[in-house]
């Protein structure tokens, strides 16, 4: 299985600290974020990773290079301005798909977990599994409601009853997809939301719930904090 890395974003909320560094590559315990997924990756046996990137990619491509010293071998989907992420993902399937196997794993750049990758399998009779974890603090509304027999069965809601709440849980940026999710689309396609609600729609969406440790870096202050828990500060 090859994975992809999702680093096209400009990284806006993150700013003035993505005004001239790559949000993948920004520090949390001295190393960058992007870094945490390449080992994750080759611990997990997965030895090839696509990286798509846009605002400063030359940065990304001069500081991970071919993957050598990480054991992985890297190619790199370039784009010009940032493409939503289902037209990044449908730009680089040929780069995700070309040794037959139609499962990928989707990683977003900016989000830090524990998880091991090898506990994900493709599930039968689905086209995505998707991570789940309990709701941070920053969206406790949540994304998904996830049944007891692994099933993902509605969509996001717009605002959450406080009852609705406690029942959902938030999608890590972490995934498995199959190529199929993308049939008949190009890579003007847009977000993955949609995409995932239709195949949810059709019942044809698997989580799996993570309990470990999970952060979604979308600020300086979370950056901040993740930078003092990796530094055992």
């Amino acid at each position: 299985m090859i994975a992809m890395i999702l680093a096209a974003g400009k990284g806006e909320r993150m700013r003035p600290l993505t005004l001239t560094t790559p949000k993948p590559l920004l520090r949390a315990g001295g190393r960058p974020l992007i870094e945490y997924h390449l080992e994750a990756l080759h611990r997990a046996g997965i030895d090839r990773a696509v990286i798509n990137h846009a605002w400063l990619g030359e940065q990304i491509e001069q500081r991970l290079g071919n993957g050598d010293r990480f054991g992985l071998a890297l190619r790199y989907s370039r784009e010009q301005e940032p493409l939503e992420t289902a037209g990044g993902i449908v730009r680089a399937l040929p780069l995700l798909t070309r040794d037959g196997d139609d499962w990928f794993l989707v990683i977003n750049g900016d989000v830090w977990c524990d998880l091991p990758l090898q506990a994900l399998q493709p599930p039968a009779d689905a086209d995505a599994l998707l991570v789940l974890v309990d709701n941070p603090d920053h969206h406790p509304a949540g994304d998904f409601r996830l049944g007891a027999d692994g099933i993902i069965t509605d969509r996001p809601a717009e605002t959450a009853s406080p009852s609705g709440t406690a029942s959902r849980l938030t999608f890590a940026g972490i995934s498995l997809l199959h190529r199929r999710l993308f049939n008949g689309l190009d890579d003007s396609a847009g977000r993955l939301a949609p995409v995932l609600h239709r195949a949810i729609a059709a019942g044809r969406v698997r989580g799996y719930h993570h309990l470990g440790g999970w952060v979604d870096v979308g600020t300086p202050e979370r950056l901040h904090q993740l930078d003092l828990r990796l530094s055992g500060a």
